[in-house]
């Protein structure tokens, strides 16, 4: 918000997100007005908070309600030899000549708090050195003023002193006096200081003040992030306004320089808010200066020693440094950590910004004895590289190869910054026919970084720079093709390995782009090069060949190529080579739906990768992801989960994000199916937002589909944020057509409400599967998404249709083995079956599908089966079946945390038959029926709690779940009920 109306202050930085605050000013200073209320406020917070901002728009609204308002600032002053009453003086020095003349008490307070002239220290009235006569001169002065502006008339005077930590001794003395003396008159002081900056005298009177009562608090802290996008980052992007917002940590002032920095470049330093930041640098010397200027280059952080050897290389003035680190430290612009091990700058944004005032052979220099002072002590080469990175302005072969070896140590964590490392190594390197070799391996490790730093698109035009530079006919080794030159080594790939290596990589970035044909070509074009590519390497081209097919839904197209590759990589004994071969064989038989097969190789791939170690498996990270998701779609749960958390924690480590991602979405829908909702929600958000960060439509698509799978069971039936999850993801994925955009349309299928809208359900499976028999969709799936067809043709009054692809539902999932297909299977002929009106034939259906769900833990499934399957039991005439299917369906889903299914089974309940012994009551428990006697004879639960010696809460509650098992809602109801099974009279319905 921003509600400042002076025009004369119209460029004023707009006050945001302080509603709150202002309005806790605007009571105390109603209450002061009501001779109520204590006499000061304390506004505290860090530098830049917004502060004087506040202050600025209380003082403003104040004027308008008719006060007097007038603002001060104390000034840092030379301890006691200061100005006396330089905060109030400022204050008063407002007063113009019209306002002394229709004022004289305030005009008889402006000249009290005029300097006087003396040659003794601060205080001293009558010219005497003394310090008993300075004291007693300074008390006798702050007994006049605080007599004065108890005569102040009214409407009232608001005195609003800002940065009041730089207080001199005699304001500190008068603001004492106030707090301890409260005013009659109707004044208010207004204080605004920095805590850290306080003098303990000063922090002293006010926190006694506060402790009695006559001080109010008022601490800023800092704004949401939603706050500052609105308020000060107005047209920046989401993206750019959250990294400034959790850079800034919220701090106004921080944040709209950070924001006109970032926004203007160099063009922005040591102007705008930038300048007002960095105001309280000017008075520093030169040797803080330096210091500020050093840290702020080691990125706000460092040792006291490193610092110092960073400011003043050669040797060192210890009295010096010293004190130079005492005056930042007293200024706060320096801080010891909270170990207090290290000295950082007051806010981590403060070094980015002194950074972008420095002139650039300065940062240039500091860096340089940054790296310096950091390889003498020792430091890894990881801690020196954002400092060689930035020294670097000619080829030095020492210097590249430690960056080399930075890039590589930090990759897994940090791939972008490795990318920039790499980049700034070939930029300095001698573009010569003795570095060629050198440059395309380093080309080759930055296509990676980039890669897993999700700028995919670039790492494509990397690589397809670096297969041109290649050549299409060089497949000899190069005399330098060990990457040696001048002491400077980045391995030792020949220029053939090195090209189909840079074929793999950009095969595979092709295939993230949803690039088939490209990716295609490219791995045909390799594989029939003579001669042929490293045994190893043919084998790598075939799997990666398989997978563009098989993610292109044309896997029948490698079908053949499979086996012969298998056989080569066992006969050199490549293990690796062959589970890779496996995984992708197993994940192509369970798509087509040939589950023996898929079995079959997916136990041999599970035998191998198992005896891997870690180390190993990270190289092996996408054949892991193909194991996990063949056992998923074999329904072996278990197993799936197993191998989904091995290599989820080995993704993390070994830092490979396109396999983290596939992996937790793997185990997403592992814990959804087994009925742990919330887990599988968890792992799902995080699955994402990895995505995310790759970005390529097909993949954030296809996870944020089985995202709103998964929230569309954790909340309540017919909450609209899971449709609105997947239809953003089936438009993430717009026109494609590979299996992960088929299966993200197809689960929007599942999002839309069938009941409401039966007809975009059956478009949007008819669009992915091709046809009226979703032939073109994966055919160990098929049969689920069949179930939901069906359903859609009954919603929409068409049971013959819906006949048809039940019983192709069926004929389906017979030959599969997969017992959770099977139960959809069973399920849609469950539902043709009760549209028919055949309740025990439906009854059996549903309650079969549940068996078959149960015999895979498919524990969801489970529940559903059986909730579908209770109303048709009851209507068959068997209640107490019904009223068990019903409670175990409801208890399953509870457990596994599946609102909507919860939803669904309270609104689907069977409603025992009023006849039989007890009718509806026949569900109660001994406990509940003699509850429910009692309160049809009319007691309150209150009496019931005293005849059965329970707690009322308990009552309570047994009451509830009578009203649920029961159907009534009220005790008149439930009264009723007693009476038409002839139960009364006192008489118990226990045993």
């Amino acid at each position: 918000m921003d509600t400042f109306t002076d025009l004369a202050c119209g460029d004023r930085a707009p006050l945001v997100g302080r509603a709150r605050e202002l309005d806790r000013l605007d009571a105390l200073l109603r209450r002061r007005r009501a001779g109520a209320g204590p006499v000061a406020v304390d506004v505290t917070g860090e530098p830049g908070i917004g502060k004087t901002r506040l202050l600025a728009e209380f003082a403003a609204r104040a004027r308008r309600q008719g006060a007097t308002v007038l603002r001060g600032r104390a000034s840092p002053g030379d301890g006691d030899l200061g100005i006396p009453f330089q905060a109030f003086a400022d204050a008063f020095a407002d007063l113009d000549h019209g306002d002394r003349t229709g004022s004289p008490a305030l005009a008889g307070l402006a000249e009290l708090l005029e300097p006087v002239p003396a040659s003794g220290p601060v205080g001293a009235g009558d010219g005497r050195a003394d310090g008993v006569a300075t004291g007693a001169a300074c008390a006798d002065r702050v007994r006049r003023i605080a007599a004065a502006l108890g005569r102040v008339p009214g409407p009232g005077l608001v005195l609003v002193l800002d940065d009041f930590h730089h207080a001199d001794p005699a304001s500190v003395a008068l603001v004492d006096h106030l707090l301890r003396h409260p005013l009659r008159a109707l004044v208010l002081l207004v204080l605004a200081r920095r805590e850290r900056q306080t003098a303990p005298g000063l922090g002293s009177v006010l926190a006694r003040a506060a402790d009695s009562g006559g001080l109010a608090l008022l601490a800023l802290g800092p704004l949401t992030a939603e706050e500052c996008a609105e308020g000060l980052a107005a047209g920046l992007p989401p993206g750019p306004a959250r990294e400034i917002h959790a850079a800034s940590l919220g701090n106004p002032l921080y944040h709209r320089a950070l924001a006109y920095a970032r926004t203007r470049g160099g063009e922005a330093s040591g102007t705008g808010p930038v300048a007002v930041l960095l105001d309280e640098l000017t008075p520093l010397g030169g040797p803080e200066r330096a210091l500020v200027e050093a840290l702020a280059v080691l990125d706000g952080r460092a040792t006291a020693e490193l610092l110092t050897a960073v400011t003043l290389p050669g040797p060192v003035d210890r009295p010096a440094s010293d004190e130079a680190l005492r005056e930042v430290t007293r200024r706060d612009l320096v801080r010891p950590d909270a170990d207090g091990r290290l000295l950082v700058l007051r806010h981590p944004a403060l070094a980015e910004l002194v950074r972008g005032t420095l002139h650039p052979w300065r940062r240039t220099e500091l860096h340089r004895r940054a790296a310096d002072a950091l390889a003498r002590t020792g430091a890894p080469v990881t801690e020196r590289a954002p400092h060689l990175v930035r020294a670097a302005t000619v080829w030095d072969p020492a210097l590249a190869a430690d960056l080399v070896e930075a890039a590589e140590r930090i990759g897994a964590a940090d791939p972008a910054r490795a990318a920039h490392w790499l980049a700034a190594v070939l930029a300095l390197l001698p573009d010569t026919p003795d570095h060629r070799a050198g440059r395309w391996q380093l080309m080759l490790r930055r296509a990676d970084a980039l890669g897993s730093a999700g700028r995919v698109a670039e790492s494509r035009d990397l690589l397809h720079h670096l297969i041109d530079a290649c050549g299409p006919e060089d497949r000899g080794e190069d005399s330098d093709g060990d990457g040696f030159h001048d002491g400077f080594r980045v391995g030792g790939m020949g220029t053939a390995e090195l090209r189909t290596s840079a074929v793999l990589l950009c095969a595979f970035m092709e295939r993230h782009l949803g690039r088939y044909p490209e990716a295609d070509a490219l791995l045909r074009a390799e594989l029939a090069r003579t001669p042929g590519p490293r045994p190893d390497l043919r084998t790598r081209l075939v799997v990666e060949w398989g997978c563009r097919a098989l993610f292109a839904a044309r896997y029948a197209d490698v079908r053949p190529v499979l086996a012969p590759t298998l056989e080569d990589a066992r006969r050199r004994r490549d293990d690796a080579g062959a589970a890779e071969v496996l995984t992708l064989a197993a994940l192509g038989e369970a798509y087509l739906g040939e589950t023996a097969a898929a079995r079959a190789h997916a136990a041999q791939a599970a035998a191998l990768t198992d005896a891997f170690t870690d180390g190993r498996l990270a190289d092996q990270a996408e054949s892991l992801v193909r194991l996990g998701w063949t056992e998923v779609f074999l329904e072996e749960y278990g197993t799936a989960e197993r191998h989904a958390t091995r290599g989820i924690a080995m993704a993390r480590r070994a830092g490979r994000p396109f396999a983290l991602s596939q992996l937790l979405l793997c185990s997403a829908y592992v814990h959804l199916l087994t009925g742990r909702v919330g887990a599988a929600l968890g792992l799902a958000d995080e699955s994402l937002a990895v995505a995310r960060t790759l970005g390529g439509p097909e993949l954030v698509g296809f996870s944020g589909a089985l995202r709103a799978t998964v929230l569309l069971h954790a909340r309540p039936l017919g909450d609209p944020e899971a449709l609105a999850a997947a239809e953003e993801a089936a438009a993430t994925v717009g026109a494609a057509e590979g299996w992960w955009a088929t299966q993200a349309r197809c689960l929007l299928g599942l999002s839309v409400p069938l009941a409401r809208d039966p007809h975009r359900v059956r478009e949007v499976l008819l669009r992915a599967g091709g046809d009226r028999d979703l032939s073109r969709l994966q055919a160990s799936l098929r049969p689920g998404y069949l179930e939901l067809l069906a359903g859609a043709a009954l919603a929409t009054g068409d049971l013959a249709e819906a006949e048809r692809v039940a019983r192709r539902a069926l004929a389906e999932a017979e030959p599969l083995g997969l017992p959770v297909q099977l139960a959809a299977a069973r399920r849609a002929w469950g539902q043709v079956l009760a549209r028919r009106g055949e309740p025990a034939a439906a009854a059996e259906a549903f309650a079969d599908a549940a068996r078959q769900s149960a015999l895979s833990g498919a524990t969801l499934r489970e529940a559903h089966s059986l909730l579908l399957a209770a109303p048709w039991t009851q209507a068959a005439g068997d209640g107490p079946l019904a009223a068990a299917q019903w409670r175990r369906g409801r208890r399953l889903a509870a457990e596994g945390g599946a609102r909507m299914l919860v939803d669904l089974a309270d609104r689907t309940r069977p409603v025992p038959a009023e006849g039989g012994a007890g009718g509806r009551l026949a569900e109660l428990t001994p406990r509940e029926r003699e509850i429910s006697v009692l309160v049809a004879e009319g007691l309150t639960n209150q009496a019931v709690a005293d005849r059965l010696s329970l707690s009322p809460r308990t009552v309570e509650s047994h009451v509830a779940r009578v009203y649920r098992k029961t159907g009534v809602e009220t005790r008149a109801g439930l009264a009723s009920l007693v009476v038409r099974h002839g139960v009364g009279g006192g008489q118990s319905l226990r045993g």
